[in-house]
């Protein structure tokens, strides 16, 4: 049993890097099932996601080597001629990304067996919506004992229509839709910074694709493609966390490599709070004095408040001055962690899909669980602002997400350590 054991800590200073975005790396890693040959990643950070996904392409004959960490993390894929077109469930239920593998396979190969995915519990998130889309592309799906398994001859050009913009369907169908014969166009399209970075690396590739990071996207087939040699861009939800922990701890932070262009309404989020960030063009100054104040955040699609950055926000309105109503838009479920913040003194009332957080003048330190990856950092930096001892166990949770939380929290002089028991 690993565990985060965390002191009250402030005020925070420094400089941080931040690392690759792990919701865009993770779909780079399926797209190199797209053409045979080696690919090369950068800014590839040590996550645990990182590994599954290797481990996942590896079981189906794709040879890896990830080195270093961080900004300087690398990743070399190898991809046979052939592959084994099958996503077994001992590696799918850890992790829901990797459903995105099916519309590669079926795009090279023709057909695909994967497992309906599992990964963090918080509410149904069904995929319903990819096979919809697939099926629009010519794929013929039958689902029997946990798996999904697509034939198609060869995926045809069609207008896809998503009820709503899905990130993962996007990037989905966006990776079926480059080899496909003909023009396929997606509408009502995804249109987060990780599905630009997607686009990116497959025109690199020699992918035709215009308007991605708009909600309307349309691909012209190719009849194959190259291996990719593509950086990653920084990950915003590891910005937002070290954006919280300023804000909750107070002090001056300077996050290299950030994209304010990529958090923008979280920043202005942030600025009604009373957390100043200032686009210095290398990544973003972040200067908190307390106390914070409350407003009111409602989760929504690309460029809105991303559901990702709220476990930080409702954190940091618990010790805000006010009562903050803050909605979830995305997925049903997402408060789970809400009893954890309970336990540390926290005044939060959930109903359905809305909670209202009273802000209290502090919290208090006790034993908590990591329900999720971000959720669970967030209650790492829940005791930054708790009197006495916080002890967060799960820290699997926090690993997929988050490379050496601890260690990077000190540096910036809070007093977070992790024990492996």
């Amino acid at each position: 049993m690993e565990r985060f054991f965390v002191g009250p800590s402030g005020p925070l200073s420094g400089r941080i890097e931040v690392f690759g975005a792990k919701n865009s790396v993770l779909k780079l890693m399926a797209a190199t099932l797209l053409a045979p040959g080696r690919h090369e990643i950068g800014n590839v950070p040590a996550i645990t996601d990182v590994a599954i996904v290797r481990e996942l392409l590896g079981a189906m004959g794709v040879e890896s080597l990830h080195s270093g960490g961080g900004t300087s993390g690398h990743l070399t894929l190898t991809v046979p001629n052939e592959v084994i077109p099958v996503a077994p469930y001992e590696l799918v239920e850890k992790i829901r990304a990797s459903i995105v593998v099916l519309g590669p396979l079926l795009a090279r190969y023709g057909s695909a067996r994967v497992s309906l995915p599992g990964g963090d519990d918080f509410g149904h998130r069904p995929i319903d919506m990819h096979l919809h889309a697939l099926e629009e592309l010519g794929v013929v799906f039958t689902t029997e004992h946990g798996y999904v398994e697509g034939r198609c001859d060869r995926l045809v050009g069609a207008r896809v229509v998503f009820e709503f913009p899905s990130h993962t369907a996007t990037d989905n169908i966006l990776m079926a839709a480059v080899l496909a014969k003909g023009t396929t166009v997606i509408e009502n399209a995804a249109r987060e910074p990780e599905v630009i970075d997607l686009a990116d690396m497959l025109t690199g590739m020699g992918a035709h694709i215009e308007g991605a990071g708009t909600s309307r996207i349309e691909i012209e087939g190719v009849e194959e493609l190259r291996p990719a040699s593509h950086v990653a861009i920084p990950d915003r939800v590891e910005a937002a966390t070290w954006l919280a922990a300023v804000g909750l701890a107070g002090g001056e932070i300077e996050l290299l490599h950030a994209r304010a262009d990529h958090m923008e309404m979280l920043i202005e989020k942030l600025a009604e709070m009373g957390v100043r960030c200032v686009d210095t063009g290398s990544g973003i100054l972040a200067t908190a004095t307390h106390p914070l104040r409350s407003v009111d955040i409602s989760t929504l699609p690309y460029p809105g408040v991303a559901t990702d950055y709220k476990p930080f926000l409702v954190t940091m309105l618990s010790i805000a001055s006010g009562v903050a109503i803050v909605t979830e838009n995305i997925f049903a479920g997402r408060f789970r962690y809400v009893d954890e913040l309970r336990r540390m003194g926290a005044d939060i009332t959930t109903k359905g899909h809305h909670a209202v957080v009273r802000g209290v003048p502090r919290l208090s330190g006790a034993p908590v669980r990591s329900p999720d990856i971000r959720a669970g950092a967030a209650l790492v930096l829940a005791g930054l602002v708790a009197d006495g001892a916080t002890e967060v166990s799960g820290a699997e949770h926090i690993d997929r997400g988050y490379e050496n939380l601890a260690g990077r929290l000190s540096a910036l002089g809070a007093d977070v350590r992790r024990v492996n028991e």
